[in-house]
């Protein structure tokens, strides 16, 4: 007999209590072939990329340099949209972005040191190969010691985090800013060179370790999904359920600091575009689990930027307006996430 004020559950809807999916998202279920028809987009755009537009000359020369491009675009976009997954995770925040945290701010102010430090000269010098791997070093070392503590203590106290973490980039943010004011003009020339995203400029010595050190992180990442999965389910409930909560936020923290590492030495920062892809990569999943929401983040994070740079540098001759459309893009977004309250 029904309790007075409740109705009772039609035929059948028992059973499906304990399956249904949820609250509806805002452009539907995923069905089984939405991340195969993403990575099939993405092939057809970086077939477009390759040979659109491919005259007479020295045709090898030519798709090597496409090549060249194109892998460091998938390269970008699929770390910056897994590292903005993970973030966001830690975080347990759909409205913050590891550039928001500071951590673009702080390889900013590593390279604006470095010039300083070695000048023009011995800044041009630096193998960069092996500065790029110590930079991916420090950047893990100093973002384990900056945030591993915060978020690790304080995950349950989001504003102070977000507050702390905007302080932090500010106070990067005016330290670079200071220094590259006391160069002379051909050092501050370089600083402001790395302190910019172009999609348009990569860099191919960067490209092989950068995209091996990229792809293992998101591979760490996959292989972490149902711990992170648990993780997503806040301390608490993490820690009932056996998870090592505080190890695991320093796990997933260091896999961000290295693929934003990367994702910046290839382009430069980037501070929207991850919120975009994530945002987008989340309307599209049919769930929340990792295993689905990595793959489909990285995807379209690839895909927009390949289709994006298809269309500015071949259709409209516009290549460094990529970067200024996203990051404008991404911002919209996150007012949006502001004004319909998705902070949580």
């Amino acid at each position: 007999m029904a309790r007075p004020g409740i109705r009772p559950l039609p035929a059948g809807a028992a059973a499906g209590a304990a399956t249904a999916p949820g609250p509806a998202r805002p452009w539907g279920q995923l069905r089984p072939g939405v991340v195969a028809l993403l990575a099939a987009a993405l092939a057809l755009c970086s077939l477009i990329w390759m040979f659109q537009g491919l005259g007479g000359g020295n045709r090898s020369f030519i798709l090597w340099l496409r090549a060249v491009k194109l892998a460091g675009l998938i390269t970008v976009g699929a770390s910056v949209a897994v590292a903005t997954v993970l973030f966001q995770t830690v975080s347990a925040n759909r409205v913050l972005t590891p550039s928001i945290m500071g951590f673009d701010a702080l390889y900013v102010l590593l390279q604006t040191l470095l010039v300083a430090s070695a000048g023009v000269t011995g800044f041009a010098a630096i193998d960069p190969a092996a500065k790029f791997l110590a930079e991916v070093a420090v950047m893990v070392l100093l973002a384990g010691l900056l945030f591993g503590a915060l978020l690790g203590r304080g995950a349950r106290d989001i504003p102070r985090m977000i507050l702390t973490g905007v302080i932090l980039g500010v106070m990067f943010r005016s330290i670079s800013g200071f220094i590259a004011r006391i160069l002379d003009p051909n050092s501050y020339a370089v600083v402001q060179s790395v302190s910019f995203a172009s999609f348009g400029r990569i860099d191919a010595t960067l490209l092989l370790p950068g995209a091996a050190i990229a792809a293992a992180a998101i591979a760490a990442a996959l292989v972490l999904a149902p711990r992170l999965d648990v993780l997503a389910l806040g301390r608490t409930a993490a820690v009932s359920l056996g998870l090592r909560f505080d190890r695991m936020v320093v796990m997933s923290l260091a896999l961000v600091a290295v693929l934003v590492s990367v994702s910046t030495a290839l382009v430069g920062p980037v501070a929207f575009f991850g919120l975009l892809v994530a945002g987008m990569a989340h309307g599209l999943a049919s769930s929340d689990r990792h295993a689905v929401l990595l793959p489909t983040a990285g995807l379209i994070g690839a895909l927009i930027l390949v289709a994006g740079q298809t269309l500015f540098e071949r259709a409209l001759a516009q290549p460094a307006t990529l970067s200024v459309v996203v990051e404008f893009l991404g911002g919209l977004f996150f007012l949006y996430l502001l004004l319909r309250g998705r902070i949580r």
